[in-house]
Formats: structure tokens, sequence, C-alpha cells
């Protein structure tokens, strides 16, 4: 029986890969922060799946997992996969965003994966004498890890460094075989943005209607986005690929929302946001 990890499996794309990994017949350890996020997920899914209580920004509690998760494989057995989800938004103008806002972007999104994965490498077969086969990382990253918009620029910056983060580290991990693939969602409804986008503390400021704009934008968008089982379901189709590609775009009207984005010259896309802007 394989065994795969998944960070941040309490809610959105993370507990969308815990039901799918688990219908599979994987073993399942999921990363929550809250011992009742534990309990729940415990409770719902039984045999094969196993809890693990740490946040990724603490490295400390990231080591004690990799104890635990030492115990559970004992010497005979590695880790299959490694998929760092773990993540948060916080909307906001780049402008007036709180400096303690961006740098919590930064040590979840990059840092933390970063903490994770190098704890976890060893599992995954970057050791001599591993016992099973390498296993594969898949990395979160999201349509903003290509396009940037604006009021998440923070969110987006911290994608496009996943982004480089997950090419050269592929590259390094050849000496392994271990393989890095990302993943690149667009729209998914999924509580990241409900928590993420509140335009409320930029009210009275020039990005105040705007703001409220984009917020309704990207909850519309949301709302209207894939689920989180059929993310599931394509993230452990591509996990399971012989021979997979290194990054996977799973985006709703797929041409619209990504491929003609990545065509038109970013002038033109500018022009698109400008309207936005304009709403004041």
């Amino acid at each position: 029986m394989k065994t795969i990890l998944i960070t941040g499996a309490s809610t959105g794309i993370g507990y969308g890969c815990v039901k799918e990994f688990h219908q599979r017949g994987y073993q399942v350890l999921g990363s929550v922060r809250k011992q009742a996020d534990a309990d729940k997920l415990s409770s719902e899914f039984g045999d094969r799946f196993i809890p693990l209580l740490f946040d990724v920004s603490n490295p400390e509690a990231i080591q004690q997992a990799v104890q635990q998760v030492e115990q559970i494989l004992g010497n005979e057995q590695g880790l299959a996969g490694l998929i760092n989800n773990a993540g948060i938004a916080l909307g906001g103008p780049l402008a007036l965003q709180p400096m303690s806002d961006i740098r919590q972007h930064f040590e979840v999104n990059v840092f933390g994966l970063i903490q994770v994965t190098q704890a976890f490498l060893p599992l995954l077969g970057a050791r001599k004498n591993h016992p099973v086969a390498p296993g594969k990382i898949l990395n979160i990253s999201s349509v903003g890890g290509k396009v940037g918009a604006p009021f998440i620029g923070a969110y987006v910056a911290t994608k496009h460094a996943v982004e480089g983060l997950s090419q050269s580290w592929r590259r390094e991990l050849l000496l392994y075989g271990i393989d890095v693939i990302l993943i690149g969602p667009g729209s998914v409804k999924t509580p990241i943005w409900d928590k993420g986008i509140n335009p409320a503390p930029y009210d009275d400021t020039d990005y105040e209607t705007a703001l409220h704009a984009f917020a309704q934008m990207a909850q519309d968008g949301a709302n209207k986005g894939l689920t989180v089982e059929h993310l599931g379901k394509r993230i452990a189709r591509i996990f399971e690929k012989r021979t997979p590609k290194t990054r996977y775009a799973i985006v709703p009207q797929k041409f619209k929302n990504w491929t003609l984005p990545r065509l038109l010259p970013d002038r033109v896309i500018d022009g698109f946001f400008k309207k936005i802007m304009k709403k004041r």
C-alpha cells in the first residue's frame, strides 16, 4: 500500500486530494493545524487516514511530524508522494497592505513549502539505500503563478516563487529520481477566497470601490469554479501518470481564463483591469 502526504488537508484542494487518494486505496497522511480538524477527518475517512498536527511555518512541529511518519512507515517503506498544498491568500493593495500580511504569505506559501519538502525528502528517496522507488512531489501553484492580478499581489508573488523553486528543485532531484510537478489551478470552489479578500480594511482609501469590485469578481469566479472533488481526481490522475508533464493548468473555461490571457500582450490585460480601477 502506497502512502502519500498532503499538507493543508482540512479544506479546499487538500481535502479534495485526501478524499480521492483515500478512495484509490492509498494510506493518506494529512497535515492540519487544529485538533478539531484532525478529529473530523479521522471520523470521516477512518481506516488509512492519519492526521498530522502541524503548521507548515513551524519547523519544530514539522520535525515532530517527520518522526511520527517514520514510525508509521517503518524501515521498509517510504513516501510515495508529497503534495504541498497548504497556503493562504490575504487580499489587499500592495501600496497599503501591512508588511505582516505580506510576510505571512511567504512564511506559509514559500518558506513553509521549502521546510516541509526538505524535512520529508529522505522519506521520498533522497538518501542512500532508500527501500522503495523514489516518490513524487506535487506543488500546488496557481494561475496567479503565471498571470498577476491586482489586489492579491503578495499571493501572486509567492506562487511565482513556487514556480521557480519547483523548476530548480526538479532538476536538482534528478540525482535521486524524485520528480517535481507543478499544478496550477484556476478558479476553485474553496474557502481560501472567503477568508482572504476582505475589502473593509481599505474602505475610505483610493482603492475602496475598485477593491470591492475585484472581491465580488473573485467571489463570482469561485462560485463558478471547479469543485475540490474535480481537482482531487485530476491531481490523482496526474500523480499516477508514468511520464507526467512538468506543469498542468487545471482551469475552467481554459481558453478564456488561461490560454488567451497568456497570449495577449500585457497592455491589453492592463486595459481590462484599468476598467476596474476607474470604478472610483
